[in-house]
């Protein structure tokens, strides 16, 4: 496989994961008939991101590298808050 060939696939498989948290996030909406976004929702956003943020960093694309960079930032902080939020009610719930 050519070089270019095999970041062609890493690029389209990080769109392809990145893709998916909108998917996910759509399916557990229509289960629970209300807006919802799940745990796997941010789980998608940090592995695109960080297979998009291969790839442009391959690229050598500076404006995708801080586009990247930022929301992988933005994604890590929510599931840091989530998994803090969810500590602190089990622990007053005891």
């Amino acid at each position: 496989m050519k070089n270019e060939t095999f970041w062609l696939i890493i690029g389209f498989s990080g769109q392809a994961l990145f893709s998916m948290r909108f998917l996910v996030q759509w399916w557990q909406s229509e289960r629970q008939q209300r807006s919802v976004i799940p745990m796997e929702f941010w789980y998608f956003s940090i592995a695109g991101a960080l297979t998009l943020l291969a790839y442009s960093i391959y690229r050598l694309d500076p404006v995708f590298i801080v586009g990247q960079i930022t929301g992988l930032f933005i994604y890590m902080r929510n599931l840091h808050l989530i998994k803090k939020a969810g500590q602190t009610e089990s622990t007053s719930t005891s």
